[in-house]
Parts: C-alpha cells; sequence; structure tokens
C-alpha cells in the first residue's frame, strides 16, 4: 500500500520548507521531495491555498524596503500587512512617524493597514491624536515600552480607544522567572508582561487586546496559560524564534479564533510556523485571516 508522506514531518523537518518560501515562485515548480513510496507535495501551492493578513509588520525607512515587504508578501500570498513605526519620543515624533505611515497605506493601497504610536505620558497630545488617526482610517493603537498597559496613565487612552472600536496592540514581554528578574526588567521595565494585561482586561472586558509577537518574546507557553481565561487578549504568533509547535500550543491553550498570523519581520518562518502545525483547514484559514478580521468588522474596518 502506498505510503503517503505527512505535510507536518515534511514542513517541519525539511529545509526545503524555508527555502522555498524565501524563493517563492522559484521554486514553484521544483517544491516537491520524493522518496521510496511517497506521494510528491507542492510546498507552494500550500503557502498560497489561504488568504493572509500580517497583523504585525513595521514601515522600513530605507528607500525601496516597503517594495520589498510587498515583493515578499506576493510571494507567501499575504493580503495585507498592518504597519506602524513605534518611535514616540514626543507629540511631533509620534505625529510625523504616523503620518509617514498613513502616506504608505495611501500610496499602495489594498496591501497595508496601519496602527498609530502615541507617548502616553502626553496625555491631551495623545487622546487628540488618537481622534486624528481614526478620521485618517487607521486600525488602532501600538503600545510600545514607554508605559505598561495596566498603568493609570493608560486608561483615558484604552477608554478612548474602546469608544472607537480600535484594536490595542501592546508589545510584550512574556518571560517568567530567572528571565524576568535578572534581564528583561533592566532591558525594559515598562515593557508589558502577561500580568499586566490580565489587569488591563479586567478592568476593560470591552477592549480587544493583541498580545505581541509570542514568537520572539519569551516563553510562550506561559504567556498563553497567564492570559488564557480572559477572552478579549488575542496574541499574534509573529517573531523569529516561533519553535515548532508553538501555534498548536496556543490555539489549544486560547481556542481556534484568539491567535493571529503575524511576522514581525520573519515572514517565512510565521507562514511555516502555521503550515507545519496540525491545524485544520479551517482553524489554519482562521490563524492566517478571519480571526483578526472579524475583529476589525467591530469597527467597520474588515478586509472585503
Amino acid at each position: 500500500m502506498e505510503n503517503i508522506i505527512n505535510r507536518r514531518k515534511f514542513l517541519a523537518d525539511t529545509s526545503l520548507s524555508a527555502a522555498g518560501i524565501v524563493l517563492g515562485g522559484n521554486l514553484a515548480a521544483n517544491t516537491t521531495k520524493r522518496e521510496p513510496g511517497t506521494q510528491s507535495f507542492n510546498i507552494m501551492k500550500e503557502v498560497m491555498k489561504y488568504r493572509k493578513i500580517d497583523t504585525h509588520m513595521h514601515v522600513r525607512a530605507s528607500e525601496g524596503d516597503v517594495e520589498k515587504q510587498i515583493d515578499m508578501a506576493d510571494r507567501l500570498g499575504i493580503d495585507r500587512m498592518v504597519i506602524v513605526n513605534p518611535s514616540a519620543a514626543n507629540p511631533e515624533v509620534f505625529r510625523k512617524n504616523n503620518d509617514s505611515v498613513n502616506k504608505v497605506v495611501r500610496q499602495y493601497p489594498g496591501r497595508f493597514m496601519a496602527l498609530f504610536a502615541l507617548n502616553v505620558l502626553y496625555q491631551k497630545e495623545s487622546l487628540d491624536e488618537i481622534s486624528r488617526c481614526a478620521d485618517m482610517g487607521f486600525l488602532g493603537y501600538k503600545c510600545y515600552t514607554i508605559a505598561k498597559i495596566n498603568s493609570p496613565v493608560h486608561f483615558p487612552i484604552i477608554e478612548k480607544l474602546i469608544d472607537h472600536k480600535m484594536i490595542i496592540h501592546v508589545h510584550a514581554v512574556g518571560y517568567n522567572g530567572y528571565w524576568r528578574s535578572n534581564f528583561w526588567i533592566k532591558y525594559a521595565p515598562n515593557g508589558s508582561e502577561p500580568e499586566d494585561y490580565v489587569d488591563a482586561a479586567k478592568r476593560y472586558p470591552e477592549a480587544d487586546f493583541q498580545y505581541a509577537h509570542i514568537g520572539g518574546s519569551g516563553d510562550w507557553e506561559y504567556a498563553c496559560k497567564a492570559i488564557k481565561d480572559y477572552p478579549n487578549i488575542y496574541v499574534d504568533i509573529a517573531g523569529s524564534d516561533n519553535e515548532d509547535g508553538m501555534t498548536d500550543f496556543a490555539v489549544k491553550c486560547l481556542g481556534e479564533d484568539r491567535v493571529f498570523f503575524g511576522t514581525d519581520g520573519s515572514p517565512y518562518q510565521g507562514v511555516g510556523n502555521v503550515l507545519a502545525s496540525s491545524l485544520n483547514d479551517l482553524q489554519k484559514k482562521k490563524v492566517f485571516f478571519d480571526n483578526y478580521n472579524n475583529l476589525l468588522k467591530k469597527g467597520g474596518r474588515n478586509v472585503a
């Protein structure tokens, strides 16, 4: 009897998965692996099977970098990229950077969507900027490490974001134990930890929080377990440290509706991690596209 090749093993165990995704069309006709008694498998056909929203990307300032991002997205079947420039030293800086992000969105219609940056230590200016960016069609706010998401300085910001039905995407510090006390607390003392998300989610159950890059912020198992019981906290799988089994664990722990595809500059790792998972087709479709798009529907900002 013919032995069918296991897709998960193929994607996880061969270097062809990464190489094929990076080179895209150049390997599209050759993305098969043959062994005695196995069927061929076209990895690029699998890659292009799903619509995708990259929910975690950044604007690159160098000339030609935006075009390179679009080229990579085309190779991977990524419909939209959600971009932000998180630099926000003061109101002049964050307004300038938000305008530059909006310029990219307008220059390449149908490819990018945007989050805005704020420095919440400037309360009036930040509240005014939310209104300005809402009028320009931004999706929501990217919180970096200026203040923890559960800090009182964030309360008026979150309340206004709720009024606009906007996403709150928060840079995450997912370490526990030794790494929390000896490394991360020194590197980013105002970074939001899983417990900070939980505190904010309990205070504002009507808000929607996106826990950033479980594939790049430490102990993803610890983070998922910590936020498990708070349905208004979602996670994206972005990052370059996305280990085998991470997407499966996130879906099992949080449910298939609370996990978003994202890359944070590591697109082929992100796509490969979902494809190499044991999720069924419907679950992969949700992670790649539907879950985030359904959240955007709350504010009428979804992709058609």
